[in-house]
């Protein structure tokens, strides 16, 4: 199953004359570069040389949202703001003051997906009205784990209602609470889901940092429809408990920035054994040190499998993959072709899986973190939607929540039957196999299709994306920008065997470096045919 997840201005996004002491430099404007648009690293040496301040850089992140996403552009993205962020960046500044800096991550400013609990004072809703103004009893163990790091968690970001789980014919990046969200790189376009918001909102420099989650394509979509690194681990690396979910076999959160260094540097404080998740203890001992993977010879003599089965579907990404696919071979790279097999055999099963681990699931969230919500299950939920219609289905239905309320318990043996046949078919006959069979080091694709119009009366237009096989493996996946049709961004995936972030993000980096395709949006309220 392939899930995922208007107006022309001319201002700036800076924010000159804030008043905050400790900045380096006004605010950079739209497109221009600048600290807003800077990474984990240059954030952090100007930090360290005294030249910024983590209350600076959170103040004017804050004010460019009230620029560009909520004024101006109106992007959309962020649903809600942190009201204790500046406080917490005042924190972080008196700890760097007294030489206690916890790691990269020391006071900078972070978004996180909005079905991603924070126990403070603001909402965990997954999009949806029937859980507006409901606080999580507490962090989820990703937002402790970034907590612990240093990280200023400043607000919330936007996302397909229910993580795009609710209708066969949605439209990514819309929510009932928080409304559509707008591609920064044309605005009449979608970001894809159904980390929409976290997409839109890194793209456009509205935070150093932003967590998104996957169950299936929807950090990997968004990142390369909007121009950023992606990285979807493998299932169990980083915690799910506290996020609001749809399936415990997929579901997991992962970085969403602007380089590969800054999303290694993000996965690596996001990981760590939880006990309210025991799959993470199958990681003990398999976390790699994603930092020391950046390396920018790390493509030599790596056997690529080119997954010409994901190939064929938009002549425009197509061209931007193939001269990719020579630019993996300038660095040193073997590429062999060949399909990844078996993809047909569980795309039912997967909606299947999806259906039935959704209804336990989501019961099993509402009751651990949220147990003074207006709805306590999957039946509650539908009725609230039928009675708040005019505001939750104004353009499709929930289907899917219908459907999933209709399945039994997770010892039914039809949800076992599925289960097994995903994993059989995606993980030993799948990639598993062809990786065995040709000795490669990853398996490559182009991630997705450029952005297409957003269409309230068809739903979304996706153009045979590669998120599937890694999604229902459980298997780490990540994609870096390579190109643009008609200025419209276009992601490369790495697809790799169980754990193999570091050696994934080590090829990443070194393509990323060699290329360097990223280029800012600049808010166009459409497509310019004459744009490259």
């Amino acid at each position: 199953m392939d899930r995922r997840g208007f107006v022309k201005i001319g201002l700036a996004a800076g924010v000159a004359g804030t008043g905050n002491k400790g900045l380096a430099a006004p605010a950079s404007r739209l497109g221009s570069g600048g600290i807003l648009d800077a990474g984990v690293r240059e954030q952090q040496q100007m930090m360290e040389a005294g030249k910024l301040t983590s209350h600076a850089l959170t103040s004017q992140y804050l004010a460019r949202i009230k620029t560009i996403d909520k004024a101006g552009p109106r992007l959309n993205s962020v649903i809600e703001l942190n009201p204790e962020a500046l406080k917490i960046a005042l924190d972080m500044d008196r700890e760097r003051s007294l030489k206690r800096v916890r790691g990269p991550l020391h006071g900078i400013p972070v978004l996180l997906k909005d079905n991603i609990a924070t126990g403070d004072r603001m909402s965990t809703t997954a999009g949806s009205l029937a859980l507006a103004g409901v606080r999580a009893q507490r962090d989820a163990h990703v937002t402790a784990q970034l907590r612990a790091a240093g990280a200023v968690i400043i607000g919330k970001t936007n996302l397909s209602e229910w993580a795009n789980m609710r209708s066969t014919h949605s439209v990514s990046g819309w929510s009932g609470r928080g409304g559509l969200t707008l591609n920064p790189y044309s605005l009449d376009r979608n970001c894809s889901g159904s980390s929409s918001g976290s997409g839109a909102a890194i793209a456009a420099g509205l935070a150093t940092l932003a967590v998104g989650t996957e169950t299936d394509g929807s950090i990997v979509s968004p990142a390369s429809i909007c121009g950023l690194v992606g990285i979807k681990p493998t299932l169990g690396l980083v915690s799910r408990s506290g996020i609001i979910p749809i399936a415990h076999s997929q579901d997991t959160a992962g970085p969403m920035a602007r380089s590969v260094a800054d999303a290694a540097l993000m996965l690596s404080a996001m990981t760590g054994v939880d006990p309210r998740d025991p799959v993470t203890r199958e990681s003990v001992g398999k976390v790699g040190d994603y930092a020391a993977a950046l390396q920018k010879g790390g493509l030599q003599g790596m056997r690529l499998g080119v997954a010409r089965n994901f190939f064929g579907q938009h002549a425009g990404r197509d061209a931007v993959i193939e001269q990719a696919l020579r630019d993996l071979k300038a660095q040193g790279a073997v590429l062999i072709d060949t399909p990844v097999p078996n993809v047909a055999k569980y795309g039912d099963s997967e909606t299947e899986v999806l259906l039935y681990e959704f209804k336990a699931d989501l019961e099993a969230y509402l009751k651990d973190y949220a147990p003074n919500a207006p709805v306590s299950n999957m039946a509650e939920l539908i009725a609230f939607n039928q009675r708040h219609s005019q505001q939750e289905l104004p353009y499709f239905g929930q289907e899917y929540l219908e459907q999933a309320q209709a399945k039994g318990d997770l010892e039914t043996p039809a949800y076992k039957d599925a289960l097994a046949n995903n994993r059989r078919y995606a993980r030993d006959e799948g990639i598993d196999q062809v990786m065995k069979e040709h000795q490669l080091d990853a398996l490559i694709a182009p991630t997705d299709g450029p952005a297409w119009l957003t269409d309230f009366i068809n739903g979304d237009h996706f153009s045979g994306g590669f998120s599937s096989p890694a999604a229902v493996a459980g298997y780490p996946h990540i994609t870096v920008p390579a190109g643009y049709v008609q200025g419209l961004p276009v992601g490369l995936s790495f697809v790799g065997a169980a754990y193999s972030e570091a050696a994934l993000i080590r090829m990443a980096y070194a393509y990323e470096q060699a290329t360097m395709h990223r280029r800012p949006p600049q808010f166009p309220p459409s497509v310019s045919l004459a744009a490259r």
